[in-house]
């Protein structure tokens, strides 16, 4: 998932894509675990699909301290 396509989505939307990409790493794991991953790079794709939802969520927490320090 791009960057730009998860700062389109609304707070609620994050949670659960985050919700969904924890689920699949899991699964991921799982998998590998058991040598029926065939697609490792899956791994380290949904890692960073993750890291790019959590920062984004970050980033809206920082703005809105920002904008009630403001007031």
């Amino acid at each position: 998932m791009k960057p730009a396509e998860i700062r389109e989505l609304s707070s609620e939307e994050l949670e659960a894509k985050l919700k969904e990409c924890r689920a699949e790493l899991f699964n991921l794991r799982f998998q590998m675990a058991t040598s029926q991953l065939d697609n490792t790079a899956r791994v380290k794709t949904v890692k960073k699909d993750i890291a790019r939802v959590l920062t984004e969520m970050r980033a809206r927490e920082i703005a809105a301290e920002k904008s009630a320090a403001a007031k």
